[in-house]
């Protein structure tokens, strides 16, 4: 685990605590706060001179090091006043974590950047420093030696309960990265279930997991189908939290779990495949939301589903043309191997809509390329069944800094994928709209009456540009903080 766990809230003052170095925050006009007046006053009024002299100009992340007797002082650009948000300190905190990583600093001492003591300051705060410290390194041996981690993390000032609450659902980000991360052949199915079954112990959840031959049983024709060319066993996995009156609906997360897609027998080019250890970025989403959520307990009920298999092409692999019966009883006609993910969320949204009666579904998948190409790696697409769950994760997405963008589900779209031989085919109209009629395939396994939300999480589970809280490479763990802050975390 290469990063902060956790950051050491204090009210002395910055230059009282003992650390590798101290950092505070100016604004483009020159401002500081009580504790930045006190460093600039101790290191001779280095920093405001520089400033007079234009040698710092203040703007949002900009990084400068001063060196004193009393150490390194790290002072970051926090940008225009009246433009600093909760997404602006969550960024500047990510980069004094990078920074620190880079000089090799172990204990940095730092101020509540801005001087804002709400909670939600103090979130994003934590948020950024932790995510900022993250780096995956547990397969580096040959570099070992050169390797460093930020141990700790003194914040002088603000909220110690937004900074707790920030630190544990960037912990759950942190986890859902670890799990994008590892390889195919380490992030099993096998493992999900074992780490669902961890994250239960701590959270006194319920956790259940169906092996080959029980979900087979039950009429998971999607997930069966789609897992009779591995070898490695496949998972349905369930997660149960009752925080409150189990009369209460539960709020449903479902999660594709995709531990490695060659595409099947509409095999993929080799260029990039090694990227689909990335395919179970969706359930890595619910494992990161349920590790948060059995930390801070909160009142509210929650069931994760997680389907999770490989998919594999070879001798008992699913075909072209064949045809599968999920497990609402619909017939799917399979046209493509490599629309799969549907294939197992189907039998997931399925069950849930009929044992469950939640109160909303989320779904999360790595499930279309269709949705880099509009949307790149800067947004998810997402699309529903009903507005106000559409609007709130809207509002969620501005709260977190996780951008969303809603598709529509017209019923031309919904057509594109009736089956001419059973109730619904895999693939819409070939080369059009892509990702809506993925949406539209999934629509057909959740009850009418239930609130559903899905996210096509492709372009922004791994590949984005580097964010100052962002990894260099790989699994991002995006929208687990969007999840939690919808659901009232």
């Amino acid at each position: 685990m290469a990063h902060l766990s956790k950051l050491i809230h204090t009210t002395d003052l910055l230059d009282s605590i003992k650390s590798d170095a101290i950092s505070i925050g100016i604004y483009e006009d020159g401002s500081l706060t009580k504790n930045g007046k006190a460093i600039n006053a101790l290191i001779d009024n280095q920093i405001m001179n520089a400033h007079d002299r234009g040698d710092i100009k203040g703007k949002h992340c900009e990084t400068n090091i001063f060196y004193s007797n009393y150490g390194p002082v790290i002072v970051i650009g926090l940008g225009k006043e009246k433009e600093f948000e909760t997404e602006c300190l969550r960024k500047v905190g990510g980069t004094l974590a990078k920074k620190a990583i880079a000089k090799k600093y172990g204990h940095v001492v730092c101020e509540n950047f801005g001087g804002k003591g709400t909670a939600d300051y103090g979130q994003a705060l934590a948020e950024g420093l932790i995510m900022g410290s993250y780096q995956f390194n547990d397969y580096m041996t040959k570099k070992k030696d050169e390797l460093f981690e930020l141990n700790k993390v003194t914040v002088s000032g603000g909220s110690k309960v937004g900074l707790d609450k920030g630190s544990i659902t960037a912990n759950g980000v942190c986890f859902a990265r670890d799990l994008g991360n590892h390889p195919g052949n380490v992030s099993t199915p096998t493992r999900l279930a074992n780490d669902a079954k961890k994250i239960g112990r701590r959270g006194k959840m319920k956790v259940s997991v169906f092996d080959r031959e029980k979900f087979t049983e039950l009429g998971m024709g999607g997930l069966a189908g789609v897992a009779a060319g591995t070898d490695e066993p496949p998972k349905f996995i369930l997660m149960e939290y009752w925080g409150t009156k189990k009369s209460i609906k539960p709020k449903v997360l479902v999660g594709k779990g995709l531990t490695f897609d060659s595409g099947g027998i509409s095999i993929k080019p080799a260029a990039k495949m090694d990227e689909m250890k990335f395919d179970m970025c969706g359930s890595a989403v619910v494992l990161g939301c349920m590790h948060a959520i059995a930390a801070i307990k909160p009142k509210i009920n929650v069931v994760a589903a997680i389907a999770s298999t490989e998919n594999m092409s070879g001798a008992k692999a699913y075909k072209p043309g064949d045809i599968l019966t999920a497990y609402n009883g619909k017939t799917i006609e399979v046209l493509n191997t490599d629309a799969e993910g549907r294939l197992i969320l189907a039998d997931a949204l399925s069950y849930v809509s009929k044992h469950y009666d939640p109160a909303f579904i989320f779904d999360f998948a790595t499930l279309t390329g269709a949705v880099l190409v509009a949307l790149g790696h800067v947004a998810t697409g997402i699309m529903g069944t009903d507005v106000k769950l559409v609007e709130r994760v809207k509002k969620s997405s501005v709260n977190t800094g996780e951008k969303v963008w809603e598709f529509p589900l017209w019923e031309e779209y919904c057509e594109q994928v009736q089956s001419k031989i059973a109730d619904v085919k895999n693939i819409g109209t070939p080369m059009q709209a892509g990702t809506i009629a993925a949406g539209a395939f999934l629509k057909e396994f959740v009850d009418e009456d239930i609130p559903w939300c899905h996210f096509d999480i492709a372009g922004t589970a791994w590949g984005e540009k580097e964010k100052p809280y962002g990894p260099k490479v790989g699994a991002t763990g995006n929208i687990v903080r969007l999840v939690l802050d919808a659901m009232g975390v």
